[in-house]
């Protein structure tokens, strides 16, 4: 799914409600992984220039799950541990997209590569 404007970060957590709901996570759990998407939807679209938002219904074990990647070819993180500080910023925002995205999730993991883009993965488990 594209991630280049304010309709598609609507659509991205439409079709991550629709996931969640599919593979029936809580309603609490599917808040949570709405509000990630939504900010790592802005995350991509503001900071990344764009890019796109996969998934993938998830199996291990009895457990089911939903993985999302997020993945720009933007300017890349310079550092990663400061951006996931809470508070900090690279922009006007409050500071809390990524920290507080990894927080929502099971699994969150982030690979960046300055001058060439990023890709954030989380993943809930029902």
């Amino acid at each position: 799914m594209p991630l280049l404007g304010e309709r598609d970060i609507v659509m991205s957590r439409q079709m991550v409600r629709k996931l969640t709901q599919q593979i029936k996570l809580t309603l609490v759990d599917q808040t949570k992984m709405i509000t990630a998407a939504s900010e790592l939807s802005r995350n991509t679209v503001v900071y990344g220039g764009g890019g796109e938002m996969r998934w993938e219904i998830v199996s291990q074990g009895i457990k089911t799950g939903l993985r999302l990647w997020f993945e720009d070819k933007g300017p890349g993180i310079p550092d990663v541990d400061l951006a996931l500080t809470d508070g900090w910023t690279s922009g006007s925002g409050m500071g809390v997209g990524l920290s507080g995205s990894k927080r929502l999730v099971n699994e969150f993991e982030i690979r960046t590569v300055v001058g060439e883009g990023t890709c954030v993965t989380v993943t809930r488990w029902k």
